[in-house]
């Protein structure tokens, strides 16, 4: 681990970026250039001791974890990201896994997306990065693990995931993320994490199992749909999703028209904030027809 060489890049790349290129507010009176040290703390979720005495060459060695998460609130590219892992002492991520690292040009736009839900999600259903409005739609994505990462894994095993769609557009939801998962398959090939979570899904899910055979391949970049929230019932959005140019993640955006029912419930969204789906809660009736897959 060369210290000295971690706590100049940090410090230089800290200083390179204004509050605004990470959607933060610039406020009055910074003394000093760029971000400070307790805000790029709270982007990466650690302490502001522990950042400070990174930067002043005196923290223990990060784990890969941690170094992702700087990473990520440094707004680094893969090359930035991969030196910052060397002088940090540990190996860059190999390459099956580079896709966790969200893309800085997705993240800028997320950034700037403050009163609406929107999130950046890998090509396997794995949620990068929400803000605050999808959290309070969603829920917190980011506790999940191993294969229960991916949003395809999770529709076909776990029950309570399907709550947040009408039971009438189940069987279509169903099919949009085979279709999804089979053309992350394609791009991926049979040894990769695609892999693994087709297999895992063959064993698990009949139900999947029977739609795999179809071969079905789609990625979603329009779409209409109502999702169910526990304390304001269904919503109906429009969702829009921008892809990297090699489509291995995309910025999914949730919209409803002005003045529309599904606008004034985004606005309530905001107001109450993150709500959890109890385990043992029945989602709410939706109204009026099904929506479509998304």
């Amino acid at each position: 681990m060369d210290r000295a060489a971690l706590a100049d890049f940090l410090r230089r790349r800290r200083e390179a970026l204004q509050p605004g290129d990470v959607g933060l507010t610039a406020g009055v009176r910074r003394r000093t250039p760029g971000l400070r040290r307790e805000e790029v703390a709270a982007l990466a979720a650690m302490s502001t001791d522990y950042y400070t005495r990174l930067e002043q060459r005196r923290g223990p060695q990060p784990s890969p974890q941690m170094l992702a998460s700087l990473a990520r609130a440094l707004r680094l590219t893969t090359d930035e990201r991969d030196y910052l892992f060397r002088v940090a002492g540990q190996n860059p991520p190999a390459f099956v896994s580079t896709a966790t690292h969200v893309a800085p040009a997705l993240l800028r736009v997320l950034d700037r997306l403050a009163d609406t839900p929107a999130l950046i999600l890998s090509n396997l259903g794995e949620t990068l990065v929400q803000n605050r409005m999808a959290e309070a739609l969603f829920g917190d994505q980011s506790g999940h693990t191993g294969l229960a990462r991916s949003d395809f894994y999770r529709w076909f095993t776990d029950p309570t995931h399907r709550r947040h769609y009408p039971e009438s557009d189940h069987d279509r939801q169903s099919r949009a993320q085979v279709a999804n998962l089979r053309a992350a398959y394609g791009s991926m090939g049979p040894r990769s994490r695609a892999g693994e979570i087709v297999r895992a899904l063959q064993r698990a899910s009949p139900e999947f199992a029977e739609l795999w055979e179809r071969h079905e391949v789609a990625q979603r970049f329009a779409d209409h749909k109502t999702l169910i929230h526990p304390e304001l019932g269904p919503i109906e959005l429009d969702c829009q999703a921008l892809f990297t140019e090699d489509q291995s993640q995309l910025l999914l955006v949730l919209t409803a028209p002005p003045r529309s029912a599904g606008h004034e419930k985004l606005q309530l969204l905001a107001v109450l904030g993150h709500e959890r789906f109890p385990a043992d809660a029945a989602p709410a009736t939706p109204r009026g027809g099904p929506a479509a897959t998304g």
